[in-house]
C-alpha cells in the first residue's frame, strides 16, 4: 500500500508539474503586443486606418513604431509605411488612427507588420515588440504580424 500511495504521490506531482509548466507558457504567450485593425475607412486625404494596440509586456514603451506592408487585391505591395503608436504603458489599451494619402481603401486586401524599427522602454529589448506580437482584424483586411 505505501508503495501504491508513493507511486500515486509522484504521479499527482509529475502531473501538477507539467500543468504548471503548461501555464507558465500560456502566461509567456499571452505576454507582448496586440496590435487589431479595428476599421478601415476612406478620407479626405485617403484612407484612415484605425488600430486598437495593447501592451501585455511587462514595461511600459515610451515609443513604438511599426513598418507595414500594405497589399492590394492581387497580392502585389501597394506601399509601405511606418506608423509610429507613440507610447504604450504596459497593461493598457490604446486607439490610434493614422491618414494613408493617396491610398485607396478598397485597394487594400491585407497588412503585413514587416518590422518594429522603434522598440524604446527602459528595460526593453529591441525586438520585443515583434517577439509574440498578436495581429487581428475586425475589418474585411487581414493583418499579420
Amino acid at each position: 500500500m505505501a508503495c501504491l500511495s508513493r507511486f500515486a504521490f509522484s504521479t499527482a506531482a509529475m502531473v501538477l508539474s507539467v500543468a504548471g509548466a503548461a501555464v507558465a507558457q500560456e502566461a509567456t504567450v499571452a505576454s507582448g503586443l496586440t496590435i487589431e485593425l479595428n476599421e478601415i475607412s476612406p478620407s479626405e486625404k485617403g484612407c484612415k486606418l484605425t488600430f486598437v494596440a495593447g501592451n501585455g509586456l511587462q514595461q511600459s514603451l515610451s515609443k513604438v513604431s511599426f513598418e507595414f506592408v500594405l497589399f492590394d487585391q492581387k497580392g502585389l505591395v501597394e506601399r509601405m509605411a511606418v506608423l509610429d503608436f507613440r507610447d504604450l504603458p504596459t497593461g493598457k489599451t490604446k486607439v490610434r488612427q493614422f491618414d494613408l494619402p493617396g491610398t485607396k481603401c478598397e485597394a487594400v486586401k491585407s497588412l503585413l507588420i514587416n518590422d518594429a524599427p522603434a522598440c524604446i522602454g527602459e528595460g526593453i529589448d529591441k525586438g520585443a515588440c515583434m517577439t509574440g506580437l498578436k495581429t487581428g482584424s475586425k475589418s474585411a483586411v487581414e493583418v499579420k504580424g
